[in-house]
C-alpha cells in the first residue's frame, strides 16, 4: 500500500495485515508516504514493513517513524540478522523465492530466528513477479514455522486456496494481481476475494 486514500478505502475490508514496501527499487516504494497517514491505524489490522537487504539502522529508524513492529525481509538476510531483529522486539517474516523446488534445508536455518516464512515466486532481482510457483510443491513443506503464500495470487484463486487445507498455511499475500496500477489496489476485487476466503 502507498496511496493514502486507497489505504483508507482498504481499511473497510479489515485485512489482517497491510504491507508497506521500503525498498527504493520497488515500483510500490512507500518511502514518500507521510508517517502521519498511518498514525490512526484501525485495531485489528497489523502494519508490515517490507525491506530488502536493509541495514539494521534503516529498519529501526523506518519502523520507529511509522510505528511498525512486524517486518518482512525479502532479501538475502542471514538467520543471525533475523534473530537480531527478533531480539529487538519485531515479529519477523522471512521471504524465500521458490523456483523448481522448495529448499527446505535453507529454510531450516531460520527455524529459531523468524516467526513466519513467506513463499514467493523466484524471478530476476527482488520484488513480485506476478506469477505463481508450482503450488504442488507445498506438499513438501515440512517446516515448523507457518507460512504466508505469495506470488501471483489472483482474484479467482480463493476457492483453490481454501481447498489446499495445508496445516501450516497461515496467510495469503495479495498484491500485484489486485492492482489498478502498482501501489493502487482494486477495492472491489479485494473485497470479493476476502469474503470468499473467509467463508
Amino acid at each position: 500500500m502507498r496511496e493514502p486514500d486507497n489505504i483508507r478505502e482498504i481499511f473497510s475490508l479489515k485485512p489482517d495485515y497491510m504491507g508497506f514496501i521500503f525498498y527504493p527499487g520497488s515500483k510500490r516504494y512507500a518511502g514518500s508516504l507521510s508517517p502521519l497517514e498511518l498514525k490512526d491505524f484501525p485495531d485489528g489490522i497489523k502494519k508490515v514493513a517490507v525491506f530488502v537487504n536493509a541495514s539494521r539502522e534503516e529498519i529501526l529508524s523506518t519502523c520507529m517513524a511509522y510505528s511498525i513492529r512486524i517486518i518482512q525481509l525479502h532479501g538475502d538476510e542471514s538467520p543471525e540478522f533475523c534473530l537480531s531483529m527478533k531480539e529487538d522486539g519485531f515479529q519477523v517474516i522471512k521471504a524465500f523465492r521458490i523456483g523448481m523446488t522448495l529448499d527446505m534445508e535453507e529454510m531450516d536455518r531460520y527455524t529459531e530466528t523468524c516467526d513466519f516464512i513467506l513463499l514467493d515466486t523466484s524471478g530476476e532481482g527482488f520484488g513480485g513477479t506476478g506469477r505463481k510457483f508450482e503450488w504442488e510443491q507445498l506438499k513438501d513443506y515440512r517446516h515448523a514455522l507457518p507460512f504466508f503464500l505469495s506470488g501471483g495470487i489472483a482474484p479467482g484463486d480463493a476457492d483453490i486456496i481454501k481447498e489446499m487445507n495445508h496445516p501450516q498455511l497461515y496467510a495469503v499475500d495479495l498484491n500485484s494481481r489486485f492492482e489498478i496500477v502498482p501501489g493502487l489496489k482494486n477495492q472491489p476485487e479485494l473485497e470479493t476475494f476476502i469474503r470468499v476466503i473467509r467463508s
